[in-house]
Order: structure tokens, then sequence, then C-alpha cells
């Protein structure tokens, strides 16, 4: 049974544009190139090469909203963390790819 959920793209950036999650709560499983290609801004970079040894920077006690280029990387990471009894997990379906999309944004 999977312990977390997913969310729509629009529903995500509706809560970031309402200041609704701080940076620590958006993190972001690409890699530093993709990062500087587009990234969320007030989201935390935290490559899957480095996730196993970065963990722990993960807040526990708090939702926690995980992206990646298009949803894959970061179902991957919510099914890890949720293994580790990490709760509140939310994967971005769709990932950058539809998140930047909605900002006039090609992603791809």
């Amino acid at each position: 049974m999977e312990r977390w959920s997913n969310i729509e793209p629009e529903a995500f950036m509706a809560l970031v544009r309402d200041g609704k999650l701080a940076p620590d709560q958006i993190i972001d499983v690409r890699e530093l190139g993709e990062w500087n290609y587009y990234h969320i801004d007030h989201s935390t970079l935290m490559p899957l090469s480095e996730f196993q040894t970065r963990e722990g920077e993960v807040d526990r006690e708090r939702p926690v909203y995980v992206i990646c280029a298009h949803g894959v990387r970061s179902d991957a990471v919510c099914r890890y963390l949720s293994e580790k009894g990490y709760g509140n997990l939310t994967n971005v379906i769709g990932g950058m790819a539809a998140v930047s999309s909605l900002d006039g944004f090609e992603y791809d």
C-alpha cells in the first residue's frame, strides 16, 4: 500500500503561489544541470544521486512535495522515503515539465 499521495501540477502550483509551502517542503530530486535549466523558486535541490546521504534533511513533521522532471524519480523517492517510515509525502504528477508549462515555459 502506498503511503504517499499524488498532486496535479495546477493544485501544487496554487500552493506555491499562495505561499503555503516553505522551501524545505519542496524537494527537487533532479540533478544540478536540470535545476539550472528551470526550477521553482524557494525549493530545495536534493539530487537523486545524493539523496541517500541527504535524506535526513527531509522534514518528517511537515508535508513534503517531491518533484523531478516528469514524475518518475519523485515517485521513486516517495516510495523510498515511505519505506523508511516517512509520511506526509506527495509526488507532483508530471514533474517539472507539467509545472513549467503552467508558467508558459516549455521544459522539453
